[in-house]
């Protein structure tokens, strides 16, 4: 079942722009039979593997430097954040996921109506190189002005997802598009894709920090999981020619707030 499950987390990280990576905690404690804590420290194991493939693929549209430096902060307040977690009846901590996946699937399907056009930029898309003004001003000869106020907006924003994924196991995907998109005129492609570079910096950061504090059990079936998310994530980047779209992501969002509020309902019963 594990190789099955690490198969379904790499398809649909692969064809969501954002907020994938939530599914991967319940489908993991509900078909897998393991704690919500080593279900969110696995979760961010397969998403910074996934997104790091994802970088690969679209790295003619990723900007460096802002996902960097937004990244850093992000990589700060991770193992802050599992440090939170571990420290925190796991209930609560359930609960707090699962209004956090609800509210990602809310924002999925409204996007999916109000902007249809931007689901079919996603991870695992062919990259096109794109030209659009970036976050941060270019000099005459082509080099980054780092100006404070973009830097420290980037810094700031990346220690408030670093936490979150920390805590709860989550990439991040769907708060550092947002923040790429509201601190930039960027296009969402290149949002797209520059969020990949720190969701796989920071996803690293918390499992890695999982990892030290508190290890994953003997038979938590790690190498399946990771090997199989990038596989169902190779495979993504074909079904992403034909299926990406609305549907796609309404259909998802659907699918996140059932599963959510099964995984809340056997918890509490």
């Amino acid at each position: 079942m594990a190789p099955f499950i690490g198969l379904v987390i790499g398809i649909v990280l692969g064809l969501t722009g954002a907020g994938g990576s939530v599914l991967a905690v319940p489908m993991l404690m509900l078909f897998v039979g393991i704690s919500a804590t080593d279900a969110m420290g696995l979760a961010l194991g397969a998403v910074a593997a996934s997104a790091a493939y994802g970088v690969i693929l679209q790295r003619k549209n990723v900007l460096w430097l802002p996902a960097l430096a937004l990244a850093v902060g992000g990589m700060v307040m991770a193992p802050l954040g599992k440090v939170v977690a571990l420290m925190l009846d796991e209930l609560y901590l359930l609960l707090a996921f699962s209004a956090l996946a609800i509210f990602i699937a809310v924002k999925m399907w409204r996007q999916a109506t109000l902007s249809p056009e931007y689901t079919r930029f996603v991870r695992a898309g062919q990259a096109v190189e794109e030209s659009s003004p970036l976050l941060c001003r270019l000099s005459a000869t082509g080099q980054f002005q780092l100006k404070p106020r973009c830097i420290s907006g980037l810094l700031v924003a990346g220690l408030g997802i670093g936490f979150a994924s920390g805590l709860l196991g989550v990439g991040g995907g769907f708060l550092i598009i947002p923040v790429l998109l509201f601190l930039s005129s960027i296009s969402m492609r290149r949002a797209v894709a520059s969020s990949l570079f720190a969701i796989a910096l920071i996803s690293s950061s918390g499992f890695i920090s999982h990892l030290l504090l508190k290890g994953l059990p003997a038979q938590l079936p790690l190498i399946p999981v990771l090997s199989a998310s990038l596989v169902g994530m190779l495979f993504s980047q074909w079904l992403s020619r034909y299926i990406a779209g609305p549907a796609l992501q309404k259909t998802f969002a659907t699918v996140l707030v059932v599963v959510s509020l099964f995984t809340v309902i056997q918890a509490l019963y």
